[in-house]
């Protein structure tokens, strides 16, 4: 992997949670002290602290009682790569470029799911469509119906609320599989590749991802270890995480009334008629969220700690969409 930046430390807030698909995790099980305000520092230096702007308990002490309760962590869910990664060249937090949408800070912390430690210097990969659908490197592609903006001989409006009942399909080139599609363009907003600090946070600046044929709303992620960052940007090591992050259904439908929203018309697919969607919560992947419900454009902070195994590899399409995927979501 190669970059034109060089790549410092950034540090944010934490969360519980995550196992992997179709796997045996007891061996992963393990236990980890909670109950702890983290200290954090946003991107551009806008966020703090141990409290939300809500007023909402920080992710490190939401799921600890007064006494310091301790809490479990497990793998997070391995997912399918999809068509559309481009291995990294932007070495950058702030992954927005000019694209409009509702801003978006989205704070990861990596641990060791068998020891708990936090994985230092790892390098953190997230891409995802724009608010319209769209894939940097793929618009031709995800242009064309199945990545979707709003089609030109269609009205604009705000996407139904209810859900269509059946996924919609796949996005093109099997986007619901783990095939590779070579790029069609040079773009590259939305992605971007950053190492993980001491604490094992990384932060990235984005825009709330809108929604295309046959997905529900998800950022996608690779975690890779062992490498070493050069001034060129980060080279060699292995990719020991392949997932997705997911949104809950009420943030997605308060997206879908704020432009660009509310110009894609594209039939949703929702959470629970996700087939890459593993149905199992924050283990899965489902991000939790921060945000004025009644003023969602001013801005979303996501978090979650996801638990890996750094000495295994899980680089693209070792793991397959569940075909079961239409249990319900985890509260």
């Amino acid at each position: 992997m190669t970059g034109n930046e060089t790549a410092n430390e950034s540090q944010e807030q934490p969360r519980n949670q995550s196992p992997a698909h179709k796997r045996d995790l007891t061996r992963r099980k393990v236990v980890v002290a909670g109950g702890a305000a983290v200290a954090a520092v946003g991107v551009g230096g806008g966020l703090a602290a141990s409290a939300f702007a809500d007023g909402t308990a920080s992710p490190a002490s939401a799921k600890s009682t007064a006494s310091g309760a301790e809490t479990c962590y497990t793998l997070t869910s391995e997912t399918t790569e999809g068509p559309y990664y481009i291995d990294a060249d932007k070495i950058r937090q702030d992954i927005t470029e000019d694209k409009e949408g509702i801003p978006l800070t989205l704070t990861l912390k990596v641990i060791d799911a068998e020891t708990c430690k936090p994985l230092r210097n790892a390098a953190v990969d997230i891409w995802h469509c724009s608010a319209l659908g769209i894939y940097s490197g793929y618009e031709a592609m995800s242009s064309g119906g199945g990545g979707g903006g709003a089609p030109t001989d269609a009205p604009s409006g705000t996407p139904t609320d209810t859900p269509s009942g059946t996924p919609t399909g796949e996005p093109p080139s099997g986007g619901t599989g783990g095939g590779h599609s070579e790029p069609t363009d040079d773009e590259r907003y939305l992605r971007g590749t950053w190492k993980t600090d001491k604490r094992g946070y990384v932060t990235f600046k984005t825009v709330f991802p809108g929604w295309y044929q046959g997905r529900c709303v998800h950022i996608h992620v690779k975690v890779h270890v062992d490498g070493e960052w050069t001034d060129a940007g980060y080279e060699g090591g292995h990719t020991c995480h392949t997932g997705q992050l997911f949104f809950d259904e009420k943030s997605v439908l308060a997206s879908a009334k704020v432009e660009p929203y509310s110009t894609n018309t594209t039939t949703r697919t929702t959470l629970t008629e996700d087939t890459i969607y593993p149905q199992n919560g924050h283990e899965g992947g489902l991000l939790f969220l921060d945000y004025d419900k009644k003023r969602i454009a001013k801005g979303v902070r996501a978090h979650l700690t996801m638990g890996v195994a750094p000495d295994e590899t899980h680089d693209s399409t070792d793991t397959q969409p569940s075909a079961s995927a239409s249990a319900s979501a985890s509260s």
